[in-house]
């Protein structure tokens, strides 16, 4: 490689793709970026708040576990809640997975986002490759008119917007990570050994 090439990390969007190589690829750098903020921590670390927040790493991780197969299971399919979800004692109620994440050790949040993210890709590649960006979800507004795949890609990325931004906050002041994207050779590695 000669010193004007550069090659890319693994999280990095295309340059110049399609339409859904972009969206897929924005998708993908937030939840490496959320991944990055949460990784290598104890249940201390996981559970620190700032401030008056109640908000807590653990609780975002498995906030956003759960909105990965909500919004690909549910809200794209028309399926019902289940998987680790069921097993979890998971409630529909917004503040469910914020305040049960205490519950849960380490080891169990990095799996149920770790599975909810790979499940949610491989639901997101065979449904681009079957129908693409445009085809319709099962999640219909009071007027019957259906969101699109790619209205429900947009709001995920929104969501991972808004938590990755708690997350950066909560993490520095765990243990003084910041950053906007992880070094170029991250790899995750789950939980902090004890």
């Amino acid at each position: 490689m000669s010193e004007n090439e550069w090659v890319s990390p693994w999280w990095e969007p295309p340059l110049a793709g399609s339409d859904a190589e972009h969206l897929v690829g924005a998708l993908d750098r937030l939840r490496t970026t959320f991944r990055f903020k949460v990784d290598g921590l104890d249940a201390d670390g996981l559970n620190a708040r700032i401030g008056a927040s109640s908000i807590t790493l653990g609780g975002l991780m498995k906030h956003l576990a759960a909105n990965e197969d909500y919004m690909f299971d549910v809200k794209f399919r028309g399926l019902p809640m289940g998987g680790p979800w069921v097993e979890n004692g998971w409630r529909d109620d917004n503040d469910w997975e914020f305040n049960s994440a205490v519950e849960n050790t380490p080891d169990e949040l990095y799996a149920l986002w770790d599975g909810a993210v790979a499940r949610s890709r491989e639901t997101l590649a065979k449904a681009i490759d079957d129908g693409g960006l445009d085809q319709p979800a099962d999640i219909s507004w009071p007027n019957g008119q259906h969101a699109s795949l790619r209205r429900l890609v947009c709001d995920l990325i929104e969501e991972y917007g808004r938590h990755t931004g708690h997350a950066d906050l909560i993490r520095e002041s765990v243990d003084g990570r910041v950053g906007e994207d992880p070094p170029s050779d991250w790899k995750p590695v789950g939980a902090k050994a004890t």
